[in-house]
């Protein structure tokens, strides 16, 4: 497969052809309109899977996002759609590129689990960093000071934060469907009283393993299909034998065996205007004066570190894919690209749904013959359409849903290859990441203890001229971060 564009044609043709040169790349109408299909329906999940992740998860003040006294996930999902709908027609028309962007998965949970529960926090607080960190990207790239940020931070820890939001992610999922509990004499254990039981977890396990027949098989849309059909089976679950809910009215755990957030049945309508009350839920800096100066710098430049990095790899892979690498391997309209992608992930915090990134998903539609931004505009209309058939997801339960997680913390797991173990000064800062993100279900402390541990080597070794300068301010603002109690009583202060 090519590795650089074909030559710009002279004679251009006019039209949309022209516009997005989908002739001069060797594609079709045809092939674009069903590369955007194909990418819709291979990251659609994002619907259901970002309200699960961040609509029932409480802020630092009890709160759910969105208000209210339980999780609102038709809300958040319209947002979500909403978001990616436009975002992504932005990168078509601006970027022409075949790229698609959403909510990211890792980021949202970060945000959820990592910045959204500190203590005081609020929703907004959170998505007010979100924000944050989507302009100050935006300046890196206008600047051009990415690369700098780029290489400061050693390629192999990058992975390493990779592969350590996807187990967090798989304990999320495993834990949200009642695969893994909380246990009197162990931190956890195996469903009930050390097995399996119940008919939920028997439409998680079916579920599980209906994706993973289909990713093998190769079939796009793996994820969506298995979501969709789950939702199928777990309503007619539950019109045969009434698992009914885990929880009673004051959340208490009443029935173990029951379903884990929503009880499956089907909505009475289908089709509903969609509420974006969310678009605008941030306050820009209100997490400065709840957890203080350096810890929200701290969580702006986590933020900032994943969906940078993510998106450079993203659209490297799909250009590279399509076609679109010009000679020194770099995508073509990068600036354009990055641009839009800072400008989506301010977005989605400005809607109240957490960053938005580019996604990897969109090598589907370019296995179908996607080249040009037409396909990422068709997908972006899908999305669009999306927002009216929010009230669906009420009923997806995390039965079916969080299956999702455990492939995409799979997906996330494979780039482990790419440490080399064999390497110590590496392997170790890169094992705490991974580790302690799960373990202490936090991916800023796992960050930091990748960072810290490195740097410390580093200085161990008397190759302290090593570490770029920023890697420096980096760890040193983490050691602050750990030490932040015993500093603040040394002090006498809170």
């Amino acid at each position: 497969m090519p590795t650089t564009a074909p030559p710009r044609r002279l004679d251009s043709k006019p039209g949309l052809d022209g516009f997005f040169r989908i002739s001069e790349r060797g594609s079709t109408l045809a092939r674009e309109i069903r590369g955007g299909f194909a990418t819709f329906f291979t990251m659609g999940y994002i619907i259901v899977l970002n309200p699960l992740i961040i609509g029932t998860a409480k802020d630092g003040t009890g709160a759910f996002l969105g208000g209210g006294s339980g999780p609102n996930l038709a809300l958040i999902a319209s947002g979500t759609a909403l978001v990616a709908g436009v975002m992504t027609i932005i990168m078509g028309v601006y970027a022409n590129f075949p790229l698609a962007l959403a909510t990211g998965l890792g980021l949202n949970a970060f945000v959820a689990f990592g910045i959204a529960g500190l203590p005081q926090m609020t929703w907004a607080d959170a998505m007010g960093l979100v924000v944050l960190e989507g302009i100050i990207i935006l300046l890196l790239v206008l600047t051009g000071f990415r690369e700098a940020v780029f290489h400061a931070i050693p390629a192999q820890l990058k992975t390493a934060i990779s592969v350590g939001i996807g187990l967090f992610i798989t304990l999320i999922g495993l834990y949200d469907a009642g695969i893994v509990r909380k246990a009197p004499a162990t931190p956890v254990e195996l469903g009930v009283g050390g097995f399996l039981a119940g008919w939920p977890t028997l439409v998680f396990v079916v579920v599980l393993l209906a994706m993973v027949v289909m990713m093998v098989k190769k079939v796009a849309g793996a994820i969506l299909y298995g979501i969709v059909g789950g939702t199928i089976l777990a309503i007619i679950v539950e019109a045969l034998t009434h698992p009914g809910s885990q929880t009673n009215a004051k959340g208490e755990v009443v029935n173990p065996t029951g379903w884990g957030l929503n009880v499956p049945r089907l909505p009475d309508r289908v089709l509903d205007t969609p509420d974006f009350g969310l678009l605008g839920h941030f306050s820009l800096l209100g997490s400065f004066s709840k957890i203080g100066i350096i810890s929200a710098c701290l969580l702006v430049f986590t933020l900032m570190l994943a969906d940078f990095f993510d998106t450079m790899g993203t659209m490297v892979a799909i250009g590279a894919e399509a076609g679109l690498l010009d000679e020194e391997g770099n995508p073509l309209n990068t600036r354009r690209i990055l641009i839009v992608d800072s400008l989506a992930a301010a977005a989605g915090g400005a809607a109240g749904i957490s960053s938005n990134t580019a996604y990897i998903e969109s090598a589907s539609g370019v296995g179908e013959g996607a080249r040009t931004g037409f396909a990422s505009i068709v997908t972006g209309l899908l999305f669009l359409l999306a927002t009216f058939l929010t009230p669906l997801v009420a009923i997806v339960p995390h039965e079916a849903a969080t299956p999702a997680l455990v492939i995409v913390g799979f997906l996330m797991m494979q780039q482990v290859t790419g440490i080399d173990w064999s390497d110590i000064d590496i392997a170790i800062p890169a094992f705490l990441t991974i580790v302690l993100m799960p373990f202490t279900y936090s991916i800023t402390a796992g960050i930091g203890a990748g960072f810290v541990t490195y740097t410390v080597i580093k200085i161990a070794h008397g190759r302290a001229r090593e570490l770029h300068p920023l890697m420096w301010l980096i760890s040193l603002l983490f050691v602050v971060y750990f030490a932040i109690e015993p500093i603040r009583s040394a002090l006498g202060v809170g």
